[in-house]
């Protein structure tokens, strides 16, 4: 779909309100530029302008294709096409939107074609047409404005992401476990803003060389250029900082984990010292629950009974009584040996 297709002379706009392709193309050798937007056409529209501009067919299907990452290419003809990612932050849903522009520039004419709803425009065109002094200097003021635009929009995506970033922080650092599919998901989205911001540096050097950009439009290119820098080491820390808190809260859940394991250990040793009471009850009960006839007939007496019960529970506890004092006498320090050892040291010469 066209957006908007005007024709740009003298640093300023030659007519009000769009033009038809046909005418576009025709006003390309009546000097100035000529400024076509698009926002994700059919491949039918795509060949149309490429019929009316003369543009090569792998450009075309690069416009059609969507990238990771930025990229430039020349052609032969003269024609350069410039691939940039645009980043949108959401916060309904707490994810970066992303898009893309393909920039078709040539020197009586730019092509732009947007794809994904991060990718308006229209501020930059209505920015680009305030300024005559700009537009006076050609086609590559054009991608001047898109550039700034693109790049001043990254900044909003950097502050968003270093607020979901101090969030995730401070709960991992305060010892609380945080949601580890949360912190992936910042780190693949932090990962992919990188991949749209870094190679664009690149892009914006090969306008800073010599003969590549006129020489009024330097400075603002530089400009741009070192806001894309910035961001750039943002995102690059924010990376960083994100593998950090990730580890971080590995060892978090590490700790819990043990805690979680230290508190069923004092429940099994519970348990255990539980059990080994009642061991010494469980041998009388058995013991008299027997049904054999010697037992049966020969304890009649509550006296034999009594006595019976009574050496059935002390013999047991008293050989478990025996059994902890070795098993405690075993496992204590030697003491009294560290000390002995330690009273037949020599004593330090003093010169």
């Amino acid at each position: 779909m066209i957006v908007d297709c005007a024709h740009y002379r003298d640093g300023r706009r030659q007519h009000q309100g769009p033009m038809p392709l046909e005418e576009a193309a025709a006003r390309c050798g009546q000097g100035g530029f000529v400024w076509l937007g698009m926002f994700e056409p059919s491949p039918e529209e795509l060949a149309r302008v490429r019929e009316s501009f003369g543009l090569h067919e792998l450009a075309v299907e690069d416009a059609q294709a969507f990238h990771l990452r930025p990229k430039a290419e020349q052609y032969e003809d003269g024609t350069e096409l410039i691939i940039l990612r645009t980043a949108r932050y959401d916060d309904e849903r707490e994810e970066i939107d992303t898009g893309e522009i393909s920039v078709f520039l040539a020197e009586h004419f730019v092509i732009t074609v947007r794809q994904g709803i991060a990718s308006e425009l229209t501020g930059a065109r209505a920015r680009l047409e305030h300024r005559p002094e700009l537009l006076r200097a050609g086609s590559t003021s054009t991608l001047w404005a898109i550039l700034d635009q693109v790049v001043d929009s990254y900044a909003p995506v950097v502050t968003e992401l270093e607020r979901d970033i101090e969030q995730i922080e401070a709960t991992v650092f305060s010892g609380t476990v945080a949601p580890t599919e949360r912190i992936y998901s910042l780190r693949r989205e932090a990962t992919d803003f990188y991949r749209a911001v870094h190679p664009l540096l690149a892009v914006l050097a090969r306008r800073l060389l010599p003969g590549r950009s006129p020489n009024g439009l330097l400075p603002y290119f530089r400009d741009v250029h070192d806001h894309l820098l910035l961001v750039n080491e943002e995102v690059a820390a924010q990376r960083d900082l994100l593998t950090t808190v990730l580890e971080a809260n590995i060892a978090v859940i590490s700790v819990e984990q043990n805690k979680i394991n230290l508190r069923q250990s004092a429940t099994m040793e519970r348990l255990t010292i539980v059990a080994t009471v009642f061991l010494p009850l469980s041998f009388v009960v058995g013991f008299f629950g027997q049904n054999f006839a010697w037992l049966v007939r020969h304890i009649n007496t509550f006296t034999a009974f009594l006595v019976l019960s009574v050496c059935g529970l002390v013999l047991p506890c008293l050989v478990l009584y025996v059994w902890l004092r070795r098993r405690h006498r075993h496992s204590a320090p030697p003491v009294n040996g560290v000390g002995n050892a330690l009273r037949h040291v020599p004593p330090a010469r003093r010169d």
